[in-house]
């Protein structure tokens, strides 16, 4: 039984329109449809058990009704003749029935909908993003990003939930409460009647205040977690400057709006509860007073009395928990608003319609009158052109800032250039997969990161299908074998299966650097790009890794950036950039004999020593 109602929901199925993904819409009605919608049928079930068992908790105070009625007849045994078929009726409703739609209710309710719907949504929510351009992520906190997503599912299932647990079932017992009221006498649906009014009045003031003021709630929430997460992302800066009261001001600050705003909600939830309070109790009297009266006049039975004043208490007493009910749909809501600030944020960069994959035979690049800013008002790249043969290998010079590292994220299509078009064996880039596109490229970063996982796992991130002993050989390549057989982690993991912990952190940069360089060698793409790739290793491990570059490089397209001179001077042609432009181009030792912008870095980082560095080049 549990484990039908448990498979009920597939949690992995990604939010797709005709193999497309589908962004998850802005207006908040149609971002709940959106995931909700899924299981829709699942939801529909529960507004029936829900007034199912709302019509039949309203059947218990007739059920003492009729009892009160039976024991205060002069005839005793005929009451009971005449009683008795509805009165086991009623008992098999109460007793039998009501329990059995009770269980498919938590069935349906906790065992289904709870955890698959929950996990529907992050699943989802988590792929749409996870796809996101890489400016997406450059222009917020990981934190944030990771809360919202992780984050949107409890508030928004509960919201759900809770308009069906509380207010439906609210709406359907008072349906069948004034029913039964009227059956006895019109006039005690008139208290009922009244009290809704109020209710309806007090939640038009208090709901859009509520949601407001959620919605600055969970944004305040969100920054706070933004800005501790920032802080352990980045506790070794933290610690070398030790600035940590300077981090404890800067996220105090974020607490202290935290603070504010959820006082401000809890003062609302105060008025609320507080409000519906009186209105129970006035209620309660109300109803009281006027039953009690029709009974003076002979109007009304005590056998009605005994069914009304339960039913309306009952009302009371309910009303308190859809008070807090709502108080949390309200707050969920303001979560999920919040939520869909992060997800419902339609992809920048898209695939075209229908694009192919990417086909490298060749590996030529052209760059064509390329130009690309990060803002309108500022040109990094402009009007670029550069053309590389299949299997020629360039590497780029140029100041801090001339544009080098754009140069290389347009060519991987992190950004869409402004102008001009990039193609590799003639096909334009924008118009294949970006999968395709990537998967043709290998690269190794400057700032290398590694995932919290094994050793082994991480470079086989190069390909995933590769077996143990070419992940070995590939560490070898990078130098990095004999440093993974003495890893051990926290937990006694050795070598190759020891975890690196999050970004790489329990490994040097150099360390860092040798499995990046194994990953890349694993992936052996048609394409290399190599930006800083040795800037974090010693002189030693750099002179052997060079050797192992060079048979990595072999029959590649390559581009090397590098602000080591040194590490790129045998590359042929040398490109330099500055302000975004191609301003020389040609040998190492053509380039110092011109004088120019590159002879002038060579210059500072040789301490003048050129002569000496092109007679030893050009003896080789």
């Amino acid at each position: 039984m549990f484990r039908f109602f448990e498979n009920l929901i597939k949690i992995t199925n990604p939010p797709l329109e005709d193999g497309r993904s589908v962004t998850p819409p802005q207006d908040l009605g149609k971002f709940y449809w959106f995931y909700a919608g899924q299981t829709r049928w699942l939801y529909g079930a529960l507004l029936v058990t829900g007034a199912l068992i709302a019509g039949l908790d309203t059947l218990i105070p007739v059920f003492i009704g009729r009892v009160v009625t039976l024991v205060g007849a002069s005839d005793r045994a005929a009451a009971l003749h005449a009683a008795l078929p509805s009165l086991l009726a009623l008992g098999a409703l109460i007793v039998l029935v009501m329990p059995a739609i009770n269980l498919l209710d938590s069935l349906i309710r906790h065992v289904a909908i709870t955890p698959g719907t929950t996990l529907l949504v992050r699943w989802q929510a988590h792929w749409h993003v996870v796809r996101q351009s890489l400016p997406f992520f450059q222009n917020d906190f990981a934190g944030r990003i990771s809360s919202r997503v992780m984050g949107v599912a409890g508030p928004l299932r509960e919201t759900v939930l809770s308009s069906i647990r509380a207010v439906w079932y609210l709406l359907i017992y008072a349906i069948s409460t004034l029913f039964w009221l009227g059956t006895f006498d019109w006039r005690l649906i008139l208290p009922v009647l009244g009290w809704f009014v109020a209710y309806g009045v007090l939640l038009r003031f208090i709901v859009p205040k509520m949601r407001d003021r959620s919605k600055t709630s969970s944004l305040a929430r969100s920054l706070s977690n933004g800005r501790v997460v920032d802080a352990y992302t980045n506790i070794l800066t933290v610690k070398l400057f030790a600035r940590s009261s300077d981090e404890d001001s800067y996220i105090r600050s974020a607490f202290d709006t935290n603070l504010r705003a959820l006082q401000a909600e809890m003062r609302l939830d105060t008025i609320f509860v507080v409000a519906l309070n009186l209105m129970n109790m006035a209620l309660l009297a109300a109803t009281a007073t006027l039953a009690i009266t029709l009974w003076v006049q002979g109007a009304l039975a005590a056998a009605a009395i005994a069914v009304a004043l339960p039913l309306v208490w009952r009302i009371t007493t309910m009303a308190g928990w859809v008070a807090w009910e709502v108080a949390s749909i309200f707050e969920n809501v303001g979560h999920v608003q919040e939520a869909k600030l992060s997800i419902a944020v339609p992809h920048q960069l898209i695939d075209a319609n229908g694009a192919p994959a990417l086909v490298v035979k060749r590996g030529e690049i052209s760059f064509e009158a390329m130009g690309f800013g990060y803002h309108d008002n500022q040109t990094v790249i402009d009007g670029f052109t550069l053309r590389l043969a299949p299997g020629e290998k360039v590497g780029l010079v140029g100041r801090s800032g001339a544009g080098k590292s754009t140069l290389v994220n347009l060519l991987l299509r992190f950004y869409d250039v402004d102008a001009g078009a990039i193609l590799i064996d003639g096909q334009d880039i924008s118009s294949v997969t970006q999968e395709s596109l990537r998967q043709a490229i290998g690269m190794v970063t400057q700032d290398t990161s590694l995932l919290h996982r094994s050793i082994a796992d991480n470079i086989r991130y190069g390909r995933h299908d590769a077996s143990d002993a070419e992940v070995e050989q590939a560490a070898r390549d990078a130098q990095a074998h004999d440093f993974i057989q003495g890893l051990v982690d926290h937990e006694g993991r050795r070598g190759y299966e020891a975890k690196v912990g999050e970004r790489g952190v329990k490994l040097s940069g150099g360390q860092r650097q040798r499995i990046a360089l194994a990953r890349v060698i694993l992936k052996n793409a048609p394409i290399l790009v190599l930006d800083e790739a040795t800037s974090a290793l010693d002189s030693e491990v750099e002179a052997v890794i060079q050797s192992q570059l060079e048979h990595l490089m072999a029959h590649k397209t390559t581009i090397a950036i590098a602000h080591r001179l040194s590490t790129i001077a045998r590359m042929d042609p040398l490109v330099v950039m500055d302000r975004g432009k191609i301003v020389e181009q040609g040998t190492h030792a053509a380039l110092l004999a011109r004088g120019g912008l590159y002879a002038s870095l060579w210059a500072r980082q040789s301490g003048g020593f050129i002569g000496a560095d092109v007679a030893a080049l050009a003896a080789e």
